[in-house]
């Protein structure tokens, strides 16, 4: 597996063509680490500035992030670069565009909603537990709860009753996610942003299950000759996952690594 030593033969390419290229990247656990409370992470301003420095030099600058657009784009404080949100079923423009939502996604959204109300339970309220309302997607979060082992286990209790109910569910670190059984990865998300545009080449950056489907959509992207190269890169943890890890192109070391990436790219 090549090493952040390797990386910058990695970006060569990138940077020799900077106006057919994206830089897409995911939020938490890569631009911003990763908290105990959701709506406490922010994206530290030297991140700000590298990825800043990079929507001016490069045909299109993204986060893609399983939050909403709107939440994402406030996180990033950028109004100069595009969001795909909610795991590739949000997209919200740079430059003030205005968000686009799947229609199926929007459809299901009273549903879930109304499920995850209804399996909230006493247990997890004591394991102190916290729900994350996305809309279309309510997020579990149970990372620094007092016994995680309890919570992880009341999370794959949940997990059965919202299959059963024939929604779906998606697990991440330290997170469970009830979403509605469409079609719906950052990998879409990612052909529907660069959909129309110029682009034929893109870098991906992420560090969690999910990021996976967006290594892959953009391989499948080469493949398929909408894009002639893809550089997929994970960023390390004491978390990472092995298939983020074996799919990736490249490691670098946590957001740290991820900024001095990005700041390498823009100069």
């Amino acid at each position: 597996m090549p090493s952040a030593a390797d990386l910058a033969p990695a970006i060569a390419p990138l940077r020799s063509d900077p106006a057919h290229t994206a830089i897409l990247s995911d939020i938490d656990g890569t631009l911003a680490p990763i908290v105990r409370h959701a709506g406490d992470a922010h994206v530290a301003e030297p991140m700000r500035r590298a990825l800043m420095a990079c929507s001016d030099r490069y045909g299109l600058t993204a986060c893609v992030s399983g939050r909403r657009a709107a939440d994402a784009k406030r996180m990033v404080g950028l109004g100069t670069i595009a969001y795909v949100g909610n795991h590739g079923t949000e997209l919200l423009p740079a430059l003030g565009g205005d968000l686009q939502v799947d229609p199926a996604f929007a459809e299901w959204a009273p549903r879930i909603q109304a499920f995850a109300q209804e399996a909230w339970t006493p247990e997890m309220r004591k394991l102190r537990m916290r729900s994350e309302d996305k809309g279309g997607i309510v997020a579990i979060h149970w990372r620094g709860v007092p016994d995680e082992d309890a919570a992880h286990a009341a999370a794959i209790a949940l997990a059965a009753r919202v299959e059963a109910e024939g929604l779906a569910v998606h697990w991440g670190r330290k997170v469970l996610e009830l979403r509605p059984p469409i079609p719906m990865d950052k990998g879409r998300g990612i052909a529907w942003i660069l959909e129309g545009t110029p682009i034929r080449q893109a870098m991906y950056v992420g560090d969690d299950h999910t990021d996976v489907d967006a290594f892959r959509g953009l391989r499948a992207m080469v493949e398929a000759g909408r894009l002639d190269l893809a550089l997929c890169v994970g960023v390390r943890s004491d978390e990472l996952p092995d298939d983020v890890a074996a799919e990736s192109d490249v490691l670098v070391d946590g957001e740290q690594g991820v900024r001095a990436m990005l700041e390498a790219l823009a100069a």
